[in-house]
């Protein structure tokens, strides 16, 4: 009997424990969202031309490639891993959505054909990560240069005119002001915080991120869930690229380099964490938008451009200085 007391008593001195974790990370949403409201006030104070709404919409277009494809890095990350294969495969699906469309003459096919390849890269990321257990860091490293390299082969090393003037409206057609771009964002930040948040997948997703033997073990099958994600983050990057491509006007094999950093920076400012585990979509809209102010006002200001790499290398720096001090400081805790 006082063994039942004993053991009842622990479980409610433990019970407020789980607690801790979701509103340690709603307190670091919320500082983050205080440092981005504070940092767009002085922008708006003290970099001219900043506020005016052609500036606040030219912003937004500025951010759709980043922010789209966060949404799904979001998800790699969470679960442990990393891909840097990213801006390889917007600039290979920007160049065969350009090819087939002006090889068919539809941009239907051009863009299904686009978006198709972008997945067919992502799930043989996953696959080689899961099925071999190659760190997915060096997988995504070879799939860096080889799916570049199939950009240039299939580009013939120069960039891809598309010839159907219908091709270009994808990336300017507009509703209530916004272009379709920037609805695509709106749209995947959408769907990825309920996917994360509402959904067995995402909460599997954040498990394995956490402890992928525990989760193997409590039923999630952990290979499958690895080739969907990577198979999800190709899809997102080759909308990202087919869009891009559009914008542009043409399919460009040398588009996004470095892309792939901006993208992990813009994660990992947000809160996501590099070790797997946690993750929020809010956290990262604020860090996309954090980065997109900070890009644009240097634009405005005219800073010259080397100094803008300095200025991102120390964002990528410092964020994940950060993750650092919030790991330990959940270890201490």
């Amino acid at each position: 009997m006082s063994t039942d007391k004993l053991a009842a008593s622990d479980n409610t001195s433990s019970a407020p424990k789980p607690r801790a974790k979701p509103l340690r990370t709603l307190l670091d949403t919320s500082g983050l969202i205080a440092i981005f409201l504070v940092l767009f006030v002085a922008l708006a104070l003290f970099v001219p031309d900043f506020l005016t709404g052609r500036n606040i919409v030219g912003l937004l277009l500025s951010v759709t490639l980043i922010g789209t494809i966060a949404t799904t890095m979001m998800m790699v990350l969470a679960l442990g891993e990393v891909d840097l294969s990213v801006a390889s495969i917007v600039a290979f699906t920007g160049v065969v959505a350009a090819v087939v469309t002006s090889a068919t003459g539809s941009v239907f096919v051009g863009v299904l054909g686009g978006v198709a390849a972008g997945g067919a890269v992502g799930a043989f990321n996953g696959f080689v990560v899961a099925k071999f257990g190659i760190n997915s860091l060096i997988a995504t490293l070879a799939a860096m240069e080889f799916v570049r390299g199939l950009a240039y082969i299939t580009s013939g090393g120069d960039a891809v005119m598309v010839t159907v003037p219908s091709f270009f409206s994808l990336g300017s057609a507009s509703f209530l002001g916004l272009t379709l771009p920037v609805w695509t964002m709106i749209v995947c930040f959408v769907i990825f915080g309920i996917v994360l948040n509402m959904t067995a997948f995402g909460r599997n997703t954040l498990a394995t991120g956490g402890n992928a033997e525990a989760a193997s073990l409590a039923g999630v099958n952990v290979r499958r869930l690895k080739i969907a994600v990577f198979a999800l983050q190709g899809v997102v990057a080759g909308v990202a690229g087919v869009l891009l491509a559009s914008r542009m006007g043409l399919g460009d094999p040398n588009t996004s380099m470095g892309l792939e950093l901006a993208v992990i920076s813009a994660c990992v400012l947000g809160g996501v964490s590099l070790s797997g585990g946690v993750a929020s979509i809010t956290g990262v809209l604020v860090g996309v938008l954090i980065m997109g102010c900070v890009q644009n006002a240097m634009g405005l200001l005219n800073v010259p451009t080397f100094y803008q790499y300095l200025v991102r290398g120390a964002i990528l720096l410092l964020a994940v200085m950060f993750d650092r001090w919030k790991q330990t400081r959940r270890a201490k805790g």
